[in-house]
């Protein structure tokens, strides 16, 4: 049966329902995708000159804004780097990293390329009409993302075609990994920049672990992408474990965090860092830091002064998705969880990932979305070796 989903279906039918992506031109700067990021989350795809014939050349995140601000070499002066040009964002490498398929391009070759080594796929998915008047250009199409998330959710709603694979369980198809990218509660959070962008990199997460090596939350690039500038400021002083209950918080923060955060910034003599957390206000570094011993911060989402403690992941029944989970929730599943539970879990709550965790909550390793697809394709080969 997966010989017919292969001949049925081409990226098109994927594509269905996808908003056209947003994108910048390569003369914007840091500052303007970070005004773009902040008003609607998400990512946004750079255009690459020349403007006569532009191809996409990256796609950014709001992850990628708050690594290049935290770098040590624009630590001391945020705003210098924010007037900086969008090609700052980019990571060396990140050549063929995003890739064009056309809508009648088969699922299957279009699921080569992620599995191959690109990281997003970019489809045209309409033509805009042309102004009269005005010189036809390459701009004329709409396009859209296509993500490993997108495969997975096409390969989840025909399951059938599929069968018995995804009722396995995933330590018997060989795809728990272990986990790359982990940091103690305790060590500055500063630390997992360089752990982030290699994260966003495989659209997977940085695994917070106590001291004996159980997972108590996730530093995730989803989380921080619904975040703003002054979660740089927090990852620049604070401890892992401390910066995932203040992202837990994204719309008002303790006190207490606030003060920490301030206080730290001082210390370090990063006072144009104080002026992250007050991106709206139009002040000197002077009177940000006159106005940040005031102590009249919101409490936030946790009315006392206390300090933020680690909190390890509630053991509510089974490891099932969670709707109204707290964000600092890492998502788990068991060795013994079946592939689709694992799909469908992922999807509910829009990661590219599964942390597999024993019965004490001790890390196991973790499961990636192109982990899945890895599955799916090696089953598409030998159905095409048996039909040939």
């Amino acid at each position: 049966m997966a010989i017919t989903l292969l001949n049925s279906y081409n990226v098109s039918d994927l594509c269905i329902g996808k908003p056209a992506l947003r994108s910048l031109p390569p003369t914007a700067t840091v500052a303007e995708a970070l005004s773009v990021l902040k008003r609607g989350g998400g990512a946004v795809a750079l255009w690459g000159p020349p403007e006569t014939n532009p191809t996409i050349v990256g796609r950014l995140c709001m992850v990628d804004v708050l690594c290049y601000l935290c770098a040590e070499e624009n630590l001391s002066s945020p705003s210098s780097a924010l007037s900086a040009p969008i090609s700052a964002l980019l990571s060396e490498g990140s050549d063929g990293l995003v890739r064009r398929v056309e809508p009648k391009t088969s699922v299957l070759d279009a699921l080569d390329k992620l599995l191959e080594g690109a990281q997003y796929l970019v489809v045209p998915i309409c033509k805009r009409s042309t102004p009269l008047g005005r010189k036809k250009n390459s701009f004329s199409f709409d396009f859209c993302w296509l993500t490993p998330e997108d495969f997975v959710r096409f390969f989840l709603n025909n399951i059938a075609f599929l069968s018995p694979t995804p009722t396995l369980p995933i330590s018997s198809l060989g795809i728990i990994r272990p986990a790359e990218y982990t940091i103690h509660h305790s060590t500055p959070a500063i630390l997992a920049v360089p752990l982030l962008r290699a994260a966003v990199a495989t659209q997977s997460s940085v695994a917070v672990l106590s001291d004996d090596g159980r997972l108590v939350g996730e530093i995730s690039p989803y989380t921080l992408s619904l975040s703003d500038e002054s979660a740089a400021a927090a990852i620049a002083t604070l401890p892992a474990g401390d910066l995932i209950s203040f992202l837990d918080c994204q719309t008002s923060h303790p006190t207490s965090t606030m003060r920490a955060i301030k206080s730290q910034l001082k210390s370090q003599n990063l006072l144009g860092m104080l002026e992250l957390l007050e991106p709206d206000v139009s002040s000197s570094n002077s009177s940000i830091v006159s106005a940040s011993s005031s102590g009249s911060e919101s409490s936030g989402c946790d009315s006392s002064d206390e300090e933020p403690t680690i909190r390890r992941i509630r053991r509510n029944g089974s490891y099932t998705a969670r709707m109204g989970r707290k964000r600092e929730d890492a998502i788990v599943c068991h060795e013994w969880s079946s592939l689709v539970a694992v799909m469908v879990q992922a999807l509910a709550h829009r990661v590219g990932y599964i942390w597999v965790v024993d019965e004490e909550y001790g890390l196991v390793g973790i499961v990636e979305f192109l982990d899945i697809l890895n599955v799916f394709r090696e089953q598409f080969r030998e159905v095409l070796e048996v039909s040939i």
